[in-house]
């Protein structure tokens, strides 16, 4: 009679002993991922760098943030720069067609050498009534190293930025 008791508890305590293993497992896993793939709390040395360089005045300061062939392509209007000195050029266009760029850094996501900056994108573009305000998400891919950026895809709508502007959906900038 003491047999069937004492099996009992033993299954019991096995079991509970299990179901605690495997929550802890599910947890520290749950965590281990959420870390990896949300690092809102701290942003990388990178973007804090390519945020600021883009809030500033000096356009070779974002060149100077990627390699020496580096990419930096802005998919809402399809161009692609190659180059310290391209990138730093379009810094320097934008600059001459946007009063007061600048982006706001709200989330990053780091994944190896690839980190994903959701931002806002605002300004006003000059001619313009109204300024801009519109979500980013920017896919920043590293070098080995993570001090300096291989290649940059901007994502962002262009209907939106000239819809928010009061401009026509068919406005280009001026030459020059």
């Amino acid at each position: 009679m003491t047999s069937r008791p004492l099996r009992a508890v033993t299954v019991l305590a096995a079991a509970a002993a299990l179901s605690v293993t495997a929550s802890t497992a599910s947890t520290a896993s749950a965590a281990s991922a959420h870390a990896s793939r949300d690092t809102d709390r701290r942003t990388p040395r990178i973007v804090a760098a390519w945020a600021g360089a883009w809030n500033g005045t000096d356009p070779r300061a974002l060149g100077a943030l990627f390699t020496a062939d580096g990419t930096y392509t802005d998919e809402a209007i399809a161009v692609t720069f190659r180059g310290r000195e391209e990138i730093s050029g379009w810094k320097a266009r934008a600059d001459s067609l946007i009063a007061n760029v600048h982006v706001t850094v709200r989330a990053t996501r780091v994944e190896g050498d690839r980190v994903t900056v959701r931002a806002v994108y605002s300004g006003h573009l000059k001619g313009a009534p109204k300024p801009f305000a519109v979500p980013m998400t920017t896919v920043l891919d590293l070098d080995a190293h993570h001090c300096r950026i291989e290649s940059d895809q901007d994502h962002y709508s262009l209907a939106t930025v000239l819809s928010q502007s009061g401009l026509p959906a068919d406005w280009t900038p001026p030459a020059g």
